[in-house]
């Protein structure tokens, strides 16, 4: 039995030391770059609200509808992105991929806060660039769809998307760690649930049926809050659901309904719903 209380004790204590480590996975330099491909791109140095520099990337459409702020997941690298961003930039969209703070060739050091800042630079250097706020969507995978939500909160978006998230990290470890009070350990907690009651604008969910890392009721907890945010409005902005099947990487541009129901709702979005 002391031995049980032991281990137990010894989980609690590593939880609370090195919740970090299971919340962010960062990757170092990207080893490739939108010029392997021959793709032109601005190489940025983004300095956020607090001083850090960032590495990001901006991907510009000839003649683009709008600009994508492209936001990875938490073991992501904007170096894996250039497939992601050429895509885009095929249907006549603009990205911007930011690394965040701790990642890549970022400086810095990772917290909940921090990946919020570095959102908000990338925003920033959007507008900077000459996108009006009425042109920049938001486009978070995973993680990345936690700091969208967050960015929506803190700055005017044309829509939201948010793929292969969660309701809020506790959620999520409550699950995986069942005999540990995770919700009382819990010092990062992207709780988007509770925000996504607050959010007024277009938003799409894409939610993998097959996902194992982010469980397909996650996504659906955070699709309820988000309506149940929106109940009393007469004419509340776009909500949509979008169910894929390619577990947790999310849509896949090159299919078809994915791509259909990803570029109607951008479109839209852009034209003000």
């Amino acid at each position: 039995m002391r031995t049980l209380v032991a281990a137990w004790l010894l989980s609690m204590l590593a939880v609370l030391l090195f919740q970090k480590h299971l919340v962010w996975h960062p990757t170092g330099p990207p080893q490739r770059t939108p010029a392997t491909f021959r793709l032109p791109y601005a190489d940025l140095d983004l300095t956020t609200a607090d001083g850090v520099v960032i590495d990001a990337w901006r991907i510009d459409a000839p003649d683009p509808k709008g600009a994508l702020l492209y936001l990875h997941g938490n073991s992501g690298s904007i170096g894996n992105l250039i497939g992601i961003a050429r895509r885009f930039r095929e249907l006549r969209y603009s990205i911007l991929l930011l690394e965040y703070r701790g990642y890549g060739n970022s400086g810095g050091k990772l917290s909940e806060e921090g990946t919020y800042l570095d959102a908000v630079a990338g925003y920033d250097a959007l507008r900077a660039a000459g996108y009006p706020a009425e042109r920049i969507v938001a486009f978070g995978h995973s993680l990345g769809g936690a700091v969208a939500i967050e960015l929506a909160r803190r700055r005017p978006l044309a829509g939201l998307v948010t793929e292969s998230t969660f309701s809020s990290v506790p959620d999520v470890g409550a699950e995986r760690f069942p005999w540990l009070p995770i919700r009382r350990l819990a010092r990062i907690h992207y709780d988007n649930a509770a925000k996504a009651k607050e959010l007024e604008l277009p938003w799409l969910l894409i939610h993998g049926r097959d996902d194992t890392i982010v469980r397909y009721h996650f996504a659906e907890r955070l699709f309820a809050a988000a309506k149940a945010g929106r109940a009393a409005d007469p004419d509340p902005a776009p909500l949509l659901f979008h169910t894929v099947y390619n577990g947790h990487f999310g849509a896949d541009l090159n299919d078809r309904g994915d791509r259909d129901v990803i570029v109607k709702f951008l479109d839209a979005a852009f034209a003000g719903g």
